[in-house]
Formats: C-alpha cells, structure tokens, sequence
C-alpha cells in the first residue's frame, strides 16, 4: 500500500466511521477498487479505527472529563452508572472477538457481495429508526447491553456501528444526543485495546508484504482529521433526525456492490 492509498482510505474511514454508511465496508470496497489484496489489510483498518477513535477523545472531551472525575471520586454517582453502562455495552463485542477472532478476520477479504448485503442491513435499521424510534427514554442497563449486541453485530463489514448502535438506541427510545454520545465512547474502549494487540503482534512478527510504517502513519493522520469533523457532523445529523437521508445511500451503494460482484 502507497502513502497515496493510505491518504484516501483514511479519509474515507475518518469520514465514514461516524456516519452511518460503515467505515469498514468502505474500506472494503476501496481496497478493491484500488486493487489492495495484503493479507495486512486488517492492520491497516485497525490502526486508522483508532486514529477515528482519538478524534472520538477530542469531541467529547469535556464529557471524557467530567466521567473521570465522577470515577474518582470512587462513590456511587452518575459517573459510575454510566461506566457500568458502558462495561455491560462491551461485553457482547468482547466475547465474540476472544472466541471468533480468525472467523472475524476472514470477513475482510474484499468479498463485495457480503458488503453489499450488510450495506442494504444498515439502510433498514436507519429507515426502522426514523420512523419507529420514540426518542423519549433514558438508558437503561438493559439497553445498553442491546446496543452492545448491536455493537457486536456490526464487526460484519458493511454494518455500519455507528448506525446499528444509534439506530438499535433510537428504537428502544433513547433520546438522540444521548444516543450518540452513548455510541460514539461506548466504542473507546474496544478499539482502543484491539488496536493495541494488533499492533503488538505486528511489531512481534511482521510480515514480508506488512503495510509500511510511513503508509500507517499518514493513513492514522487522514482519519484522525477527517474523523474529527465528520464526529461533530454526525452529532447534529442525528440531534435533527436526519439519517434517513443515509439510509438511502447504504441501500444504493449496498445494491451497487452486490452487482458488482455478481457480474
């Protein structure tokens, strides 16, 4: 992979990593039309999902710190409930990467059709929640650990985890704001640690056709500044209810990718 390549595939996942028209499905989809075939594609998505999730850090950054103050304090109060929360939301993804991990991995094989197919999931579960989500409640821990399933649902590229976790919130009557702020550090964690064990066997064992340091670099750079401001874009889209609009995109781009490859 170019440092060419690494610019555009980590703005497209800076870009798409909080919209919801899934980032790991775009990179699928640019590895392809790129003609990307490293067996360390893999490597390369994780290191700019945690640029994408750095960029998540600075957003919320005065809520990340009034949450660790709340932690301090080590007494029963809201911090603690949210962090509960959050824990209990990560408990789905965590199983599925210890035990699924290789199965996981085979996913990412510039297979446009299982793309397209997650693509036209991601446009229902947007249409299903502009229409039925009440957008009333507050979360419960019994809807974060559904968020958390949907969480775990979308490591399938072409799942979008900002629209399945947003949208599975939305319909269970989570208030938006709180739905995205929920969705976006509810992700920290997870990404953060794959990120840090993929790096670790990287550098342990590296292989001959490994992607460049200097490409990694300039890709975590791309997505980190693409992913700032598409961050705080996606917060207002979602406050105004307006991703119905990306439901419309999943779908033509879903059916785009499944004819592709079919033919």
């Amino acid at each position: 992979m170019s440092w060419i390549e690494a610019l555009i595939l980590g703005i497209v996942q800076g870009l798409t990593e909080f919209l919801p028209v899934s980032s790991s499905g775009h990179l699928e989809i640019g590895s392809v039309l790129l003609g990307l075939k490293s067996s360390n594609n893999l490597l390369f998505a994780v290191v700019v999902h945690l640029a994408t999730a750095m960029s998540t850090i600075v957003v919320y950054r005065k809520d990340i710190g009034q949450l660790s103050l709340g932690l301090l304090s080590f007494q029963a109060n809201e911090s603690w409930n949210y962090m509960l929360k959050i824990l209990l939301s990560m408990i789905p993804v965590a199983v599925i990467g210890l035990l699924w991990q290789n199965e996981i991995e085979a996913f990412f094989s510039g297979n446009l059709f299982l793309v397209g197919c997650m693509l036209l999931i991601t446009a229902i579960l947007l249409i299903v929640s502009h229409y039925y989500g009440k957008q009333s409640g507050e979360f419960t821990f019994f809807k974060a650990f559904i968020v958390g399933i949907a969480q775990a649902v979308a490591v399938l590229p072409g799942i979008s985890r900002s629209g399945a976790t947003i949208s599975t919130a939305l319909i269970l009557g989570v208030e938006r704001e709180k739905a995205a702020r929920f969705s976006f550090l509810m992700v920290l964690i997870p990404i953060i640690g794959a990120a840090t064990l993929k790096l670790k066997d990287y550098f342990e064992s590296p292989l001959t056709d490994a992607i460049s340091g200097f490409s990694l670099v300039i890709g975590f750079l791309a997505a980190f500044l693409s992913g700032y401001f598409a961050c705080q874009l996606m917060v207002r889209l979602v406050t105004k209810g307006r991703l119905i609009f990306f439901a419309v995109y999943c779908a033509i781009a879903g059916a785009i990718a499944i004819i592709s490859q079919l033919l």
